[in-house]
């Protein structure tokens, strides 16, 4: 590996720096608002370049849709194939669906408690009428 055999001194090291700093960004006015832009750049303020919206900021964006031919669209959700399901992924549907299953039992059961005793209730009020 090479060793420099004298160290640089500040003069050497000034003179091969003087050129090496740091440059004021070229910027230009957007024509649409009035915004700083950099040169070459979407307008960060309204979106536009060139005088054409091309950001979904700007009002009046459209996002191009490339439609593909029908025979190649019906191809390809051919030849895709059903996801593969892990061992796992069954027991956690087949708890699920286990669940789902008991939550439906006990609102049954509420439902049903809760119709009992309005019957009840009106068998109550009958013999009150009744015996008034």
């Amino acid at each position: 590996m090479a060793v420099p055999k004298k160290r640089t001194g500040a003069s050497a090291q000034g003179h091969r720096r003087s050129n090496w700093k740091a440059t004021v960004p070229e910027t230009t006015i957007c024509p649409n608002c009035g915004e700083l832009v950099l040169t070459h750049t979407v307008c960060t303020a309204c979106g536009q370049y060139k005088g054409k919206v091309v950001s979904r900021k700007a009002e009046g964006f459209v996002e191009e849709v490339k439609e593909e031919p029908k025979k190649a669209a019906k191809a390809a959700k051919a030849k895709k194939a059903p996801a593969k399901k892990t061992k796992k992924a069954e027991v956690v549907e087949a708890e699920v669906k286990e669940e789902a299953v008991v939550e439906q039992a006990e609102e049954v059961k509420a439902e049903e408690a809760v119709q009992e005793s309005a019957e009840a209730q009106k068998e109550e009020k009958a013999e009150e009428s009744s015996e008034e």
